[in-house]
């Protein structure tokens, strides 16, 4: 028995030593496969990689950041929440302005955030739009457990809906308190925004045309004047905004008439791009590349049957007379 474990253990220590002495390289694993969440940041010209927290740095400065997105898009979203986090950690004195929320229903935001009454009566009352639990809740609740401002910052979607039908005009009608829930003034006049509207849409009614820039326009105004009266009484104060895309893009929108009604602000942009959605060379706007959303129609009919549908909704309006 001795003699066996003895050769045994022979065996065991030559096999070992035996053993090839190099080893061969393991390739390096695949990069992961990105997805809906991923996003990448870029300075503007998209020139140079950033962190979240150089972003941050490079926008300290600012009175208002401007955060675009694609409404439902997961990576737009996340990357807001991250960055509302971010700057909050450089300077806490701060205010969250949201498109998602109209002026008159500043009130019960204002109750939410003092604990005085549940989400549920915020997103029922406050008319949150659909995707609100899992894209703006986020935002909302770090402001609230920071104990921030949030401004109630967009006109009535009626009253812009009004407005597009009938022109700005409409405005006229309004009782004093509901025309204190739109900008004192419209942005009317030829511009790039106005251009880049004009271009966007699908038929050739001028007169058209100018009621529904009417509309588009005075969401951007009132944002712009919530902004700018907000920082008028709390001027210490860092704004971070979250609105659509179109609204922030090169600072044709919102920017602009922040600046026409205060250009000592200093105004920058964090815009969301895709492979397929790019800004243009000479934009100031932060980019933030994420995945192109699924195309929403393929069928070009079934695009114009939705569209008839929607528009003949506002068709059924009940608009001031």
């Amino acid at each position: 028995m001795k003699n066996w474990l003895s050769l045994g253990l022979v065996s065991l220590l030559i096999g070992c030593a035996t053993q090839p002495t190099t080893t061969q390289s393991v390739p390096d694993p695949a990069p992961l496969s990105k997805t809906f969440y991923d996003y990448s940041i870029t300075s503007p010209q998209g020139t140079t990689p950033l962190s979240l927290s150089e972003l941050a740095l490079a926008l300290q400065d600012a009175d208002i950041v401007l955060v675009g997105e694609w409404h439902g898009h997961p990576g737009t979203h996340l990357m807001q929440a991250q960055l509302f986090a971010q700057l909050y950690r450089q300077n806490p004195n701060m205010a969250l302005s949201m498109e998602q929320f109209t002026r008159e229903k500043q009130n019960v935001v204002n109750q939410y955030l003092a604990g005085k009454i549940g989400e549920q009566t915020l997103i029922k009352e406050g008319r949150a739009w659909p995707n609100y639990s899992s894209d703006y809740r986020p935002l909302v609740e770090f402001a609230k457990q920071k104990q921030l401002d949030i401004i109630a910052a967009n006109a009535p979607r009626i009253i812009v809906r009004c407005i597009g039908k009938h022109g700005a005009e409409y405005l006229d009608r309004l009782p004093d308190i509901e025309r204190k829930w739109v900008a004192e003034s419209l942005s009317l006049g030829s511009d790039a925004y106005r251009d880049k509207f004009i271009s966007s849409m699908h038929h050739g009614n001028e007169a058209k045309n100018q009621r529904q820039f009417a509309a588009q326009t005075a969401w951007d105004d009132t944002m712009a004047e919530s902004m700018v009266n907000y920082l008028a009484l709390h001027p210490t104060k860092q704004i971070i905004h979250v609105a659509g895309r179109f609204h922030v893009a090169e600072g044709l929108g919102t920017a602009s008439r922040i600046a026409a009604r205060n250009p000592d602000l200093n105004v920058m942009m964090v815009t969301p791009v895709t492979s397929e959605s790019d800004l243009s060379e000479s934009a100031p706007d932060f980019r933030v590349e994420v995945m192109a959303l699924p195309k929403s129609y393929i069928d070009n009919d079934k695009m114009m049957a939705a569209m008839s549908k929607i528009h003949g909704r506002n068709n059924t309006l009940k608009c001031h007379p």
